[in-house]
C-alpha cells in the first residue's frame, strides 16, 4: 500500500497523450485568460471582478454566451461591439490567445502531475500583472499579497505531494545542505531565501540609489512581485529571473530612446512586465539556461 501511494505521488495524475493534454489545457488557458481580462480591466478600477456580468465598456451592453468564446468571438465580430459597433480592444484575445499557449507551454513543463495546478496558477498572476502593469502602471497588491501566501503554500504541498526534488533550489543543494530537515521544511526556508534574494535585493537597490541620487529607483510594487516570485521559485530562479528582467527591460529602454529621439536614463518603463516575463522564462526554461552558462565555465 505504501509503495501504491508513494508511485501515485510520484508518476503523472493520468497519462493523456501530450497533444490531447496540450489541447486541454490549453482551452483551459483560454477561458482563464477570458476571465484575466475582466480582472485587467476591473481590478485598478477598483471594480467587482465578479459582478456585473461582462459588458461593453462603451455602451454598457451585457455581452451574450455567444459573443464571449475566447478567442472566437472576437475574430467573429471583427473587433467590434456587436450592439454599438465599438472597437474591442485586440488586448483581449491577446491576452486569451498567451494564456493559452502558456498553459499549454506549463503542462508540458510539468506534466498532469501534483505540481500543475500551482504552476498554472502562478503563470495566471504573472499574466494579469503583466498587463495591469502595462495598462496602469502598478501591481496590485490584491494579486501580490494573496501570491505570497499561495507561495508559501506551494512550497509546504508540493514537497509534502511528490517527491522533494520538484523545485529548482531544493534539487540544487538545498536539502543536502540540511540532511536531518524534513523536506517540507527545507522547502519553506528556500522560500524565504529566495523572496529576500527577489524583493529584499530590490528593496535594498531601491533604497541605496534613493539615497545616493534623491529619486526613487524601484517601486513597492516591484518588491512585492519578487517577494511572490522568489518564494516560489527560489533564489537560483529568482536571480535569473531578475537577470532577464533587468536584460529585456534596458534593451527596450534603449530601443525606446532611439525611436523617440530623447537619451533621458529616467524614462519611466513598468519594469513589472519585464519581471513577468523573466519569471515566466525561469519557470519554463531557467534550470537549462542556468544548467548552460554553468557548463561555459567547466574546463575541457
Amino acid at each position: 500500500m505504501i509503495l501504491f501511494i508513494n508511485l501515485l505521488l510520484q508518476e503523472p495524475l493520468i497519462n493523456l497523450p501530450s497533444p490531447l493534454g496540450f489541447a486541454l489545457v490549453a482551452a483551459l488557458g483560454a477561458i482563464i485568460g477570458s476571465f484575466l481580462n475582466v480582472v485587467i480591466h476591473r481590478l485598478p478600477r477598483e471594480e467587482s471582478i465578479v459582478f456585473p456580468n461582462s459588458r461593453c465598456p462603451a455602451c454598457a451592453t451585457a455581452i451574450r454566451p455567444y459573443d464571449n468564446i475566447p478567442i472566437i468571438s472576437w475574430a467573429v465580430l471583427r473587433g467590434r461591439c456587436r450592439s454599438c459597433k465599438s472597437p474591442i480592444s485586440a488586448r483581449y484575445p491577446a491576452v486569451e490567445l498567451l494564456t493559452a499557449l502558456l498553459y499549454g507551454a506549463v503542462f508540458l513543463h510539468t506534466g498532469l502531475t501534483f505540481a500543475l495546478p500551482f504552476d498554472l496558477i502562478f503563470v495566471t498572476m504573472l499574466i494579469a500583472l503583466v498587463f495591469i502593469d502595462a495598462e496602469h502602471m502598478i501591481l496590485p497588491n490584491a494579486i501580490t499579497y494573496p501570491g505570497m501566501i499561495f507561495a508559501l503554500v506551494a512550497r509546504l504541498a508540493i514537497p509534502l505531494l511528490m517527491d522533494g526534488s520538484y523545485f529548482d533550489d531544493l534539487s540544487s543543494g538545498l536539502i543536502g545542505a540540511f540532511p536531518t530537515w524534513p523536506v517540507w521544511a527545507v522547502s519553506l526556508l528556500g522560500a524565504v531565501i529566495g523572496a529576500l534574494a527577489g524583493g529584499g535585493s530590490l528593496w535594498l537597490i531601491g533604497w541605496i540609489w534613493e539615497r545616493l541620487r534623491g529619486v526613487e529607483a524601484m517601486g513597492l510594487g516591484d518588491v512585492k512581485m519578487m517577494l511572490m516570485v522568489g518564494a516560489y521559485l527560489g533564489w537560483r530562479l529568482t536571480v535569473l529571473t531578475l537577470f532577464l528582467g533587468v536584460l529585456t527591460g534596458s534593451i527596450t529602454g534603449i530601443l525606446l530612446m532611439f525611436k523617440r529621439g530623447q537619451r533621458n536614463l529616467q524614462m519611466l518603463l513598468p519594469f513589472g512586465i519585464f519581471l513577468g516575463i523573466g519569471s515566466i522564462i525561469a519557470l519554463l526554461v531557467g534550470k537549462y539556461l542556468i544548467a548552460w552558462y554553468a557548463s561555459q565555465f567547466v574546463i575541457q
